[in-house]
């Protein structure tokens, strides 16, 4: 494998390309990353991540994807005797699942711990929390609500954070996303990556790694639920070093023309369940149904985060018809997040 030290974002998207279409090294290529990001320490958000450091994590992603499909044994030893503590305010399946089958994979352990066993930042500060964690396992990842309370960890744990979901992001759920866009793509450098819904944190991350990465993302969402003007500047000052864009508009069908990706979110997430019904009525112009499908290019991708509902945020014929990515998307959960303890999490000098 060569490597240009001089442009790391070059080479691991090289490598990237490479992996889309034939298996590379993963031995070689998680040495890559963990050289790549050996200035990363937590995952709050996609902010965290420089485009060369996003290149890297989905590159060793797929890597590992593949080594994985081919010999399941033979990664057992990357986290072995590791601990990762699993902190849920919120319920979850791919979460929960994905976070506890890649510790078994790569030899180690997870901890689950309910919203009962630690009352977060109610029965026990969150400092202190952060603090009996860190002493007993050697990663921690947090579903929560508040956003906040992933930085406050991150702060006073003394080992890695990973954000599996708060209010304002779910970069876990942007690199698989994006994982599988390269996989089918090759690259996501160019692809018009276009999403229909709540500007919430699954916008918000999209629009920080495409920006990353290169890719055209427009949000369309109604006025009044746009995303974070923080989050969209960030995203854009990113976007012009890679040669991206980001881009917020209320009309959902000048979104979709000529669109690589078609991607949707439910219209009201946990927490919002009082605001579902006017939300049900505000969102129904940016059903992803067939009417977007068709403004898009002809093998376009379409894509949900899940859980979906459908017949709402997304008709039933999307969701499983050709263009379907869903259920890959949501595999890659496993391989991103694979990738991104692999890193995090593995002993260094």
């Amino acid at each position: 494998m060569s490597s240009d030290a001089s442009n790391p974002a070059g080479d691991m998207e090289r490598l990237g390309r490479l992996a889309a279409v034939a298996p590379v090294e993963p031995e070689a290529v998680l040495d890559r990353a963990r050289l790549v990001c050996a200035s990363v320490r937590h995952l709050r958000s996609i902010a965290d991540l420089t485009p060369a450091q996003a290149e890297a994590l989905l590159t060793l992603a797929t890597a590992l994807k593949q080594d994985w499909q081919a010999n399941p044994l033979t990664q057992r030893h990357l986290l072995e005797g590791r601990t990762l503590a699993m902190i849920f305010e919120k319920p979850s399946l791919r979460t929960r699942v994905s976070f506890e089958t890649l510790m078994v994979h790569l030899g180690g352990h997870a901890v689950n711990l309910q919203p009962q066993d630690i009352q977060l930042g109610k029965r026990e500060a969150v400092s202190d929390v952060a603090a009996v964690l860190g002493r007993m396992a050697q990663g921690i990842t947090a579903r929560v609500f508040r956003h906040e309370h992933v930085v406050e960890l991150a702060e006073h744990a003394g080992v890695p954070v990973v954000n599996a979901l708060s209010d304002k992001a779910h970069p876990c759920q942007a690199l698989a996303d994006f994982q599988t866009i390269r996989e089918r793509r090759g690259s996501a450098r160019r692809q018009r990556v276009a999403y229909f819904g709540d500007g919430n944190n699954v916008a918000h991350s999209l629009m920080q790694l495409g920006a990353r990465l290169g890719s055209q993302v427009v949000i369309a969402c109604p006025e009044g639920y746009e995303p974070d003007e923080g989050v969209r500047a960030e995203a854009a000052e990113q976007a012009q070093a890679t040669g991206g864009s980001v881009e917020v508009t209320p009309d959902p069908q000048a979104a979709a023309e000529g669109a690589d990706v078609l991607y949707t979110d439910v219209w009201a997430s946990m927490g919002q369940e009082d605001e579902a019904a006017e939300r049900a009525r505000v969102f129904h112009p940016y059903q992803l149904g067939a009417d977007l499908i068709a403004r898009a290019k002809p093998d376009c991708l379409v894509m949900h985060c899940l859980p979906a509902h459908r017949g709402q945020e997304i008709s039933a014929e999307a969701m499983d018809g050709p263009h379907s990515v869903v259920f890959e998307q949501a595999e890659n959960r496993l391989h991103a997040q694979k990738a991104l303890l692999a890193v995090l999490m593995s002993e260094r000098g």
